[in-house]
């Protein structure tokens, strides 16, 4: 990636997150660290642990693409993880979620692999990533009921998260089979605050967007195994990352169940991912933890506490991945 672009990439994301730090409380924030004590640092070191699956995950699809088998692309393991924790950072701090770490996972790839097919693997890793979310979600539903039953206001909440999970695994599979960027640029060429923009660059761009569709969906159709193996990876990845959740609860409870870790997760990733257009998720992920921790009998004052621990350690990550943006020796 060209200097310019890098410094670009790091100034943007060094703005969002000064302004996101003036939204901390930094004398909650402290005392909140005191009390987690080592746990903290366990928390901070579980996400080193899980960009590993991530980055598999990603280096997979990238691998699969390749045509020529016996020629290396120069794509690192490491390398790779690298631009995967400053992308993660980019879409933390990025209104919209996927407009700040998308393109520069395309902008760092290109230069090795060519811009259509470091286009097609990022745009399939992010299909496959919300794609394990849904599936997440569908699970956790059964898993609330295997492990709490049902009442008549829950099972009215759990079948809606439930329909919304089928419509959206239905989509990805579909999507899969006949690629989502085409269909994606006839949608947003038809919205009044886009279609001015989108329009010309649907036209232009049509037959380099549909080679894109096409080898998504060789990629997923030629490597079944693959394709398999990157959505197990996502979705372990989703459950491990309960343990987030269990280390925090370990601060203020002796026993917290993991299984109830889980569902904490699962609402509170649902209802920050609807409010996706806010830097961060600010207030969505709070409110999230708030009432899924409150619904499984912890304390109001456990749900702000482990809001704000993770908060936190949102944020330390988010420094990390823009960090990262600046160390890269082949930058020119």
């Amino acid at each position: 990636m060209k200097k310019k672009y890098q410094n670009a990439f790091f100034i943007f994301g060094v703005l969002v997150l000064a302004a996101m730090l003036t939204q901390l409380d930094f004398r909650q924030a402290w005392e909140g660290l005191q009390k987690a004590g080592y746990w903290f640092v366990a928390v901070i070191a579980l996400w080193a642990f899980l960009y590993i699956f991530n980055t598999t995950a990603w280096y997979i699809i990238i691998k699969s693409g390749r045509t020529d088998k016996t020629k290396s692309d120069g794509i690192g393991f490491w390398w790779l993880y690298k631009v995967t924790v400053s992308a993660f950072a980019l879409n933390y701090a990025t209104p919209g979620g996927l407009m700040g770490g998308e393109p520069y996972r395309i902008m760092m790839l290109s230069p090795k692999i060519g811009t259509q097919r470091a286009s097609s693997s990022t745009v399939l890793y992010v299909m496959t990533h919300i794609f394990s979310h849904f599936w997440f979600w569908f699970l956790s539903v059964l898993l609330y009921i295997a492990v709490h039953g049902l009442n008549v206001g829950m099972g009215m909440i759990l079948g809606i998260i439930t329909l919304f999970c089928i419509l959206g695994i239905g989509f990805f599979l579909r999507a899969y089979r006949k690629g989502v960027v085409v269909v994606l640029m006839n949608m947003m060429r038809r919205l009044p605050l886009v279609k001015r923009w989108a329009l010309p660059f649907f036209e232009k761009n049509r037959e380099k967007l549909e080679n894109i569709d096409l080898q998504i969906a060789s990629l997923r159709g030629q490597n079944p195994g693959n394709y398999i193996a990157v959505v197990m990876l996502e979705l372990t990845c989703r459950v491990v990352s309960a343990l987030e959740i269990y280390f925090v609860l370990m601060v203020i409870s002796q026993s917290p169940s993991y299984l109830d870790c889980i569902l904490i997760l699962a609402l509170t990733s649902l209802i920050a991912n609807l409010l996706f257009f806010m830097p961060l998720q600010l207030g969505g992920r709070e409110g999230g933890f708030l009432l899924s921790t409150t619904s499984l009998g912890i304390t109001t004052s456990g749900g702000v506490f482990l809001a704000l621990i993770v908060r936190i350690r949102e944020l330390i990550w988010t420094f990390i991945g823009l960090l990262l943006i600046k160390i890269d020796k082949k930058s020119s």
